[in-house]
């Protein structure tokens, strides 16, 4: 969670509902940022978005009256009572990367259950976009699910990558197969590393392909490439897509400080263009 004491009224709240977690941002009439929270979804949406909403307020010091408008968005953005508008998470990703990393080509969203890539024009227009909605594979679920088999946290994936050498190939994406895949190499004493690299490395070959998609024909090392969502913060995933992209360098893929709250920024700045254009 995150707070700017300076903040002023009025505010304009973006609620961002994901299938892990149920981000809130709210931002001032200049668009910076007052303050943050991120909680889990779980399986009571209500709830928490109603938590991510409170602990927002609390940490920008106001009450809910400070809010002017709410716009809502992720897979389930229609559920948010009191809201002004409901908008797509691909239109709230572009909004929100704009404003952080303006200039950015093509963002990839990799978030709990889907994974997409969308080629942005001037200001974050989207001019195209490509999403992996059908399954799991690649996506935060996917991570987690590996996580458990190999007994180790997800949040220690990156650090367990950092070590390896890469020279492990992963020859199956889906979440069932690849758990069974991993649980072998276990027990034939494949390194924890090595397998984490493979993992990434076929996490970032699946998203490329995505890229791809919406850059037909276009030099991917030439574009500004940048990530949001929850698995941006796993930095072996951010160096195996670099890599996949052409570069030696991971910080050629850039992430924001908080990428899986940019959704969220995305749709408190549309709620704040909002105001403004009403009479």
């Amino acid at each position: 969670m995150s707070a700017n004491p300076g903040a002023a009224a009025p505010l304009y709240l973006g609620l961002d509902l994901g299938s892990l977690s149920c981000d809130a941002v709210l931002v001032d009439d200049a668009g910076r940022v007052a303050a943050s929270a991120v909680v889990p979804t779980g399986a009571r949406h209500a709830a928490a978005m109603e938590r991510a909403r409170c602990e927002a307020l609390g940490a920008a010091g106001v009450g809910p009256e400070a809010i002017a408008a709410t716009v809502s968005t992720g897979y389930g953005r229609e559920r948010v009572e009191g809201r002004t508008a409901a908008v797509t998470e691909i239109t709230c990703h572009a909004r929100g990367i704009a404003a952080l990393l303006p200039g950015t080509d093509v963002l990839v969203d990799i978030g709990g259950q889907d994974s997409k890539a969308m080629r942005l024009g001037p200001g974050g227009r989207v001019v195209e976009f490509a999403m992996n909605d059908k399954c799991a594979a690649g996506t935060g679920r996917f991570l987690d699910a590996m996580a458990r088999a190999m007994e180790v946290r997800v949040e220690d994936l990156g650090a367990l990558d950092a070590t390896a050498t890469g020279g492990l190939t992963l020859s199956s994406m889906c979440t069932v197969f690849a758990e069974s895949e991993v649980v072998s190499l276990i027990a034939d004493g494949a390194d924890v590393h090595e397998i984490v690299r493979g993992l990434h490395r076929a996490v970032a070959a699946r998203t490329v392909a995505l890229v791809r998609r919406v850059a037909p024909g276009e030099d991917l090392a030439a574009l500004r490439v940048a990530m949001s969502g929850g698995v941006a913060r796993n930095a072996g995933v951010v160096r195996a897509l670099a890599e996949a992209l052409g570069h030696a360098d991971a910080s050629a893929v850039s992430v924001p400080p908080a990428p899986d709250t940019v959704g969220a920024l995305g749709a408190a700045l549309i709620a704040r263009d909002r105001c403004r254009r009403s009479p």
